[in-house]
């Protein structure tokens, strides 16, 4: 598994979206009111939409398309509605150096 540096955390805006490309995938990464980053992938399993223009509310993001509501930990849709993206490990090291984790092979490139 791979690391990447994606930026300080002072780059990041609480509680909004940030989009990184990593070969054909596309990640969310969102700065919670805790400091803490996390990573899904940007888009609903519902119809697509881009997780990363959504509204985040605790540790959830609201799909901008049709409310879905999915959890920054695991990735997973809250009920009544069904399914889930997948999450990545990002961590913040005492530098404030955001560092996401990443399968290997895949070559991360910030939009």
């Amino acid at each position: 598994m791979g690391k990447v540096i994606v930026g300080h955390i002072s780059e990041f805006p609480e509680r909004s979206g940030r989009v990184f490309r990593m070969g054909s995938l596309e990640l969310a990464l969102f700065k919670l009111s805790d400091g803490t980053v996390k990573a899904i992938e940007n888009r609903c399993p519902h119809k697509h939409g881009k997780l990363s223009e959504g509204i985040v509310c605790d540790h959830h993001v609201y799909c901008p398309l049709h409310d879905w509501k999915i959890d920054l930990h695991d990735g997973i849709v809250q009920a009544p509605d069904q399914g889930c993206v997948n999450a990545y490990r990002v961590e913040v090291d005492g530098d404030g150096e955001v560092i996401l984790f990443l399968e290997d092979g895949l070559e991360a490139k910030v939009s």
